[in-house]
């Protein structure tokens, strides 16, 4: 009994990201941090959850199947106006950020993130401007290689079923595969 009272004690974490491994490998690590974390793979699925139960706070993916962490960002205020939001994605951009603190977001941080990285942002009073944006972003070259082997890694490692969610050829991305990581 006095388990689950501590359990209920332990702030909870809303988790809104639409790659799998992604949400299970940073549920994971938030769990250990001692956070209880719900995990969402669309904004459909968040506002259920959020619904359901109250949470303290929330890491929303920017970009996902059906409305992006933007849209669901103020959906979410709307229904807990202390609600601490970090948005995350792998696709940073200023306009992205500005956007994002402007529609009430605690913090935006660029991918790869770890849990201590959202942990740090969640617990700051306010998003530092300056380092919204990280002053080497990832080059065009580098989001490919890390959004192919994303793609590879839903699809099992399975080429041909890869390049037909990417739209390329299946020998193009094998000899986008035999190549070494872009450097960042």
């Amino acid at each position: 009994m006095s388990e689950a009272l501590e359990l209920d004690e332990q702030p909870l974490l809303l988790l809104v990201d639409d790659d799998p491994t992604f949400t299970r490998v940073m549920a994971r690590a938030l769990i250990r941090r001692g956070l209880r974390v719900e995990t969402a793979a669309n904004a459909e699925e968040a506002m259920q959850l959020a619904q359901a139960n109250r949470p303290d706070y929330a890491v929303l993916d920017l970009k996902m199947e059906g409305d992006s962490g933007l849209v669901l960002l103020p959906r979410l205020l709307e229904l807990y106006p202390d609600l601490k939001v970090v948005i995350l994605t792998g696709y940073s951009s200023i306009a992205t950020a500005v956007e994002a603190i402007k529609r009430g977001a605690t913090h935006y941080l660029c991918k790869p993130a770890d849990a201590d990285d959202v942990l740090t942002a969640l617990l700051s009073e306010q998003a530092d401007p300056e380092t919204l944006v990280p002053e080497h972003p990832m080059s065009v070259d580098r989001l490919q290689w890390e959004h192919i082997q994303r793609v590879l890694a839903e699809h099992e490692g399975n080429i041909s079923a890869t390049a037909r969610a990417l739209g390329m050829h299946r020998r193009t991305l094998q000899r986008k595969l035999q190549k070494r990581p872009v450097r960042r």
